[in-house]
């Protein structure tokens, strides 16, 4: 397989692999999914039953903090990928495009941190100003 399809294949495995750990893992399945609906609509259903059960075993790993098992779940998407790219080597495209335009966003929004922890300690007539963004003090 050309460098470039299996760059491709490794880097929407992975996405699609951490997605399902994420509350973007139903994006993840429902592009995945569609992509064999598409070409093949008999296994589309069972795609996105191995997805679950690919989201199923995710969690176990990171659970157990068992990276390897992770790998081996982004190893067997890589593979699926694979061969739906050999057996229809114009799906590239699409693929790149569920990249770029679904996945990766997805997992852009589900890794941003919202939540921030602060302690101030403040004595005798000391003020503590604490912020997360912007802040704006009047007064004295």
């Amino acid at each position: 397989m050309d460098p470039e399809l299996t760059a491709l294949t490794s880097t929407a495995a992975t996405t699609v692999v951490q997605l399902l750990a994420t509350t973007g893992w139903e994006q993840a399945q429902a592009a995945v999914s569609g992509l064999w609906r598409r070409l093949h609509p008999e296994r589309a259903d069972a795609v996105g039953a191995e997805l679950e059960e690919s989201r199923s075993q995710v969690l176990a790993a990171r659970r157990a903090g068992d990276g390897e098992a992770e790998q081996d779940v982004v190893g067997a998407w890589q593979g699926r990928l694979r061969g739906l790219l050999l057996s229809h080597p114009e799906v590239a495209v699409e693929l790149r495009r569920l990249l770029a335009d679904v996945l990766e966003p997805a997992l852009a929004a589900t890794t941003h941190s919202t939540s921030a922890t602060m302690s101030a300690w403040a004595s005798d007539h000391a003020r503590v100003y604490q912020a997360g963004r912007d802040q704006h003090i009047t007064g004295a």
